[in-house]
């Protein structure tokens, strides 16, 4: 089963790499793109057949490794059973 966990700066915490981005946008004429936050993508091949299980799995591996929750939030969602 294959398990995606996205993993995002929090809310005020600032992502130079986003600004970084928004401005190279801006200077490529593209002046409706507003805030842009940088994450990053996890997909996660575990062998479980329960997606429930699956979650508390992921959650369990982004809490340990994939994310630092002291300045980031992270989703898990089942993306193919």
């Amino acid at each position: 089963m294959k398990v995606r966990v996205t993993v995002m700066l929090k809310d005020g915490v600032l992502d130079p790499q986003g600004k970084a981005v928004e401005h190279a946008l801006h200077v490529l004429d593209f002046k409706n793109v507003g805030d842009v936050r940088i994450g990053r993508v996890i997909d996660l091949e575990l062998s479980e057949s329960d997606p429930a299980r699956a979650i508390v799995q992921a959650n369990e591996m982004a809490r340990a490794l994939l994310a630092n929750l002291v300045i980031e939030d992270f989703a898990a969602e089942v993306v193919e059973e």
